[in-house]
């Protein structure tokens, strides 16, 4: 329970990649109290100590599952000073929803619709849902803008970011609740320190945690999935964006709320660097920031890959006066000081 004067923020995920990076900014902000509610099913208790390390402050995490409405409203019951949500938390694997569709939209649409219920029945009306870019599918135009139309999600984990996405749509027309959906593209890298980053306990299938891993001898070589795709060397490009960056954009967007007069508003915004990296690309600036040499080969392209997809960053930008400010080399850099740190701890 809470005792401080700041307004408070609740960050669902709050262990997770995104969600604590997201912590750490709010923290180190001043500006607000930040409480965590993660069940870590896909991250590890802990970050905790990890923000601690880079902080100073031990944020209070309720491990419990919000798909349990009692038990995601005790939360707001002993917090009353809880302002803002940001929500994080939702089971992310694309291949896993595949195969577990129904797992995929339990957890995803109850765990959000019970949100948004407590926030009203507490009147609190400032909302963050962190969609993201899948929810275009395979556009058809690039880059990717705020108003380019759905295609068909590509998976259920990108069906319950579009369905999420009119769920908190049609719940602001109601007045009770502003919001904002950040619709971000490939987060990369960790936080400066090197004391948080990604580390899920699924399998990744994400490409710079195979580079690093790969680098540190964990795997034993880099397949690229295909070279023949109608791009600059015939590897899928992508907008990959710092953590960090993604992080501050939901900060800003909260206090972009914060501001609005209008009870009933929502919008929508796309992070992402505005700027497109092939897979090739990518493994070079990983081998100029750390000076290593990566084993990797070509394969085959993977079912379903889209060749490119990169943001338009203009609204954000012009809106949110909000633009990314790290490079693919800072990403790199800052995602191999990560797997060190992550190598030293397990072999303590």
């Amino acid at each position: 329970m809470t005792t401080a004067t700041k307004p408070a923020v609740l960050v669902t995920g709050g262990c997770g990649y995104i969600g604590s990076h997201t912590v750490v900014a709010l923290l180190q902000q001043g500006k607000y109290e930040v409480i965590s509610c993660d069940n870590f099913s896909n991250s590890r208790p802990q970050v905790i100590q990890r923000i601690a390390k880079i902080t100073g402050i031990t944020v209070t995490n309720y491990a419990l599952d919000l798909c349990d409405k009692a038990a995601a409203e005790s939360i707001f019951a002993q917090n009353p000073n809880i302002k803002g949500v940001i929500h994080f938390a939702a089971l992310k694997s694309v291949p896993e929803s595949v195969a577990q569709p129904l797992r995929y939209y339990r957890n995803n649409l109850l765990s959000l619709l019970n949100l948004l219920e407590v926030c009203q029945t507490y009147g609190v009306n400032n909302f963050i849902f962190s969609s993201s870019c899948s929810v275009y599918g395979n556009a058809d135009e690039l880059p990717v803008r705020e108003s380019t139309p759905f295609k068909k999600a590509e998976s259920p984990y990108a069906n319950t970011k579009q369905m999420g996405e009119d769920i908190v749509s049609h719940t602001s027309k109601l007045g009770t609740i502003k919001a904002i959906s950040l619709r971000y593209f490939n987060p990369v890298g960790a936080h400066p320190s090197g004391l948080i980053g990604e580390d899920a306990l699924q399998t990744t299938l994400n490409l710079v945690p195979i580079i690093t891993q790969t680098a540190a001898g964990l795997r034993s070589e880099l397949i690229v999935a295909g070279n023949q795709y109608p791009t600059r060397d015939g590897t899928c490009i992508r907008d990959y964006i710092h953590v960090t960056d993604i992080a501050e954009a939901h900060i800003i967007a909260l206090e972009y709320l914060f501001q609005q007069a209008n009870t009933a508003y929502y919008d929508v915004f796309n992070l992402g660097t505005g700027k497109g990296v092939t897979v090739l690309e990518a493994i070079q600036a990983f081998e100029q920031a750390t000076n290593m040499k990566l084993n990797y080969r070509i394969g085959p392209p993977r079912p379903g890959d889209v060749a490119a997809v990169y943001a338009d960053t203009q609204k954000t930008e012009s809106i949110l006066g909000w633009k990314s400010r790290f490079s693919i080399s800072d990403m790199m850099a800052s995602a191999w000081k990560w797997q060190q740190e992550l190598l030293k701890e397990r072999k303590q």
